[in-house]
């Protein structure tokens, strides 16, 4: 397996070596050592999640949970191709407010590691598309927030400007009066 490293620290791109033959291919798609050596984390994945999205152009986030719920993502894209975005809201980071975009998609079995500590979000590039992401700590309505998509501060680049969201994405907080509560 390949591990990626980006210009934000902290964030990091599984890369699992494909074994190809004519009936498809094989691939480890996450090994725990690999994964606390790569990290230095002890961390355990709890909840398994799916996402399936029909239609191009939807969006999803930018979430995140607070601290004391806070949750890593292991994230990839199973079937069709996705943007997935985020954004570093840890206060001290020297990368504070910056982004990473990278495409991920059926084409390859790459997992994006967003760390707590970031923001976390996605647009549908092509429609049908099923997103799954291992967290390492349980869904908590009461500590997830979010972050309006097309917030002016942040600059993000999605693609479209009118993308497909949900009621509680369009009326997130903006960046700017957000304090966050990551160090």
């Amino acid at each position: 397996m390949e591990i990626k490293k980006f210009n934000i620290l902290g964030p990091l791109l599984f890369q699992p070596k494909k074994q190809v033959d004519d009936r498809g291919y094989f691939a480890e798609t996450f090994k725990q050592n690999t994964f606390k050596q790569a990290t230095g984390s002890n961390l355990l994945f709890v909840q398994d999640n799916l996402s399936v999205s029909i239609k191009k152009g939807t969006l999803r986030g930018l979430h995140f949970q607070m601290p004391d719920q806070a949750q890593g993502k292991l994230v990839s894209c199973r079937k069709g191709s996705i943007l997935d975005v985020i954004v570093d809201i840890r206060k001290n980071s020297d990368t504070y407010a910056k982004y990473i975009a990278i495409e991920l998609s059926e084409k390859s079995p790459d997992q994006l590691w967003v760390p707590p500590g970031f923001l976390h979000g996605y647009i549908t590039t092509q429609n049908n598309c099923e997103v799954v992401y291992k967290v390492t700590n349980y869904y908590c309505p009461k500590s997830e927030s979010t972050i309006v998509w097309n917030d002016k501060s942040l600059d993000i680049n999605w693609g479209t400007n009118n993308p497909i969201v949900s009621e509680k994405d369009k009326i997130g907080k903006n960046f700017n009066s957000f304090e966050s509560p990551f160090l």
